[in-house]
């Protein structure tokens, strides 16, 4: 037994003498110390914006010899594995980004999985005739650099996912520093997901921590071949100069016109669900009311009984302006997408209940009408004529060719404003979020693509459009 005891004691010694040695000559027997160091805690995310998009990069070169049926399962996937995690997913964004309200997100949650399209959407063309055939096919870009926001970081971050894979991309997501715990969550669930589904790691990736720096330098990255981003005009701004295709959504401001020929209590119904929806925080929702005078009365009072407060005392009304608008003329993030319960306390305003909406009536040119408040303030202004209705809204939608909604049973003024209005988005008598598939027919997305004409995106957005010619003829007509 000591025999055995000191040979056991020997080879123990022997082979700790092999290892540091090993080390110390960087000899093979150090590897797998390395190898067991670099293990990703996170799948998906990592520390540098050329280490994310070089393994993103790597993953798409596997991912774009698959099927289109493998596409399509992983997609399926995706929708069947986060559908038990929405209701974790919309707490996780109101806690992170206090804007907001956890009911609302769960459905815009539970439409992004619904109705996002996937591979369905690359629609095939084909011409044929004496001369042969030719094929119009969309195709993958490579990798993508996709912005998104803090107000809808979870719905754009999946949305973009499915679209983007359906077309057969990998993508690198530059997320809002606001949202970037729970945004880091999802990129590391979804790249187990789609592990789990097709064996390829790194189509969807992330950095630890975002910064504008590494967005910045996301956008110049010469492996990216397309960039998405939704957020603000500056940063829409930035990427039109990389020198790269891009798709840009931006600011918005949509007005809803309500006429004299109008159903007055839907048309207060739906204007309050719209613009309540997520306290305003959607780029399309109603962000001022523009009213017939013969019934306006009737619309503000309608509002109310569906869950408005009415603020008429003129020194509220300011202290509500010095309250959430700052001297530079834009919204006080400390308020955006709070409660409008939140907001009165804030003023000191009394109020009954816990309103959805704070309304008021208001001038053309009032900060609340003129500014993108993104939240639950909602202006009425008053007009006279259909045309001065008309301009009024669009000087308020500003150009940015957004949204906008109308309430009128007149079909002539509607498609006059329909064409005059110019926007992504223009809903006739319903909610403005019919205009993204809900209660609304369509499909659905949460990158409007105003500024570069893409409007509402989905996954051919995402893809090239390649011409494929066949000369020796193909024609049986």
């Amino acid at each position: 037994m000591m025999e055995n005891n000191t040979q056991l004691k020997e080879m123990i010694r022997s082979m700790v003498i092999d290892l540091l040695q090993g080390q110390k000559q960087g000899t093979a027997l150090s590897q797998p110390v390395k190898q067991e160091a670099r293990v990703q805690v996170e799948p998906g995310v990592f520390d540098t914006v050329d280490e994310a998009i070089q393994a993103a990069k790597a993953a798409q070169a596997r991912f774009e010899d698959c099927t289109l049926a493998t596409r399509e399962k992983v997609i399926a996937d995706i929708r069947a594995a986060m559908r038990p995690r929405v209701q974790e997913l919309a707490q996780k964004t109101v806690e992170e980004t206090g804007m907001g309200r956890v009911a609302d997100k769960v459905l815009k949650l539970n439409l992004t999985l619904d109705k996002t399209p996937g591979v369905e959407d690359l629609i095939t063309e084909c011409e044929t005739g004496d001369n042969g055939m030719t094929l119009y096919e969309l195709s993958a870009y490579g990798v993508i650099g996709a912005i998104t926001p803090s107000t809808n970081p979870a719905e754009t971050l999946i949305c973009n996912t499915i679209g983007m894979l359906a077309a057969g991309n990998a993508v690198f997501f530059s997320v809002h520093p606001g949202a970037k715990q729970l945004s880091r969550l999802l990129v590391s669930e979804l790249n187990q997901i789609i592990a789990k589904s097709i064996g390829i790691e790194n189509l969807i990736v992330t950095l630890r921590e975002p910064s504008i720096e590494s967005a910045q330098e996301m956008m110049l990255h010469p492996d990216v071949s397309l960039l998405v981003v939704t957020g603000g005009p500056g940063v829409v701004k930035q990427a039109l100069q990389s020198g790269k295709k891009v798709i840009g959504a931006g600011a918005g401001n949509p007005p809803a016109f309500v006429d004299e020929t109008a159903d007055i209590k839907k048309a207060a119904q739906d204007i309050v669900l719209g613009a309540s929806l997520d306290n305003n925080i959607l780029c399309i929702a109603e962000k001022s009311v523009v009213a017939m005078r013969q019934i306006e009365p009737q619309l503000v009072q309608e509002m109310v009984k569906v869950g408005c407060a009415l603020i008429e005392n003129q020194q509220d009304i300011q202290r509500l302006v010095d309250l959430t608008v700052l001297p530079n003329g834009t919204p006080n993030k400390k308020f955006v997408g709070k409660n409008a319960s939140v907001i009165l306390d804030a003023a000191h305003i009394t109020y009954n209940g816990d309103p959805r909406l704070i309304i008021m009536r208001t001038p053309k040119d009032h900060p609340f009408a003129v500014i993108e408040m993104l939240m639950p303030i909602l202006p009425v202004v008053t007009v006279d004529s259909f045309d001065e209705g008309l301009d009024v809204c669009l000087m308020l939608e500003a150009g940015l060719h957004h949204t906008a909604t109308m309430h009128s049973l007149n079909m002539e003024r509607l498609n006059h404003m329909a064409r005059k209005m110019k926007t992504s988005i223009f809903v006739k008598n319903g909610p403005s979020y019919a205009g993204l598939g809900f209660s609304g027919e369509g499909t659905t997305t949460f990158t409007i693509a105003t500024p570069t004409g893409e409007s509402t995106t989905s996954a051919r957005c995402f893809a090239r459009r390649r011409r494929c010619c066949l000369t020796t003829g193909f024609n049986i007509r």
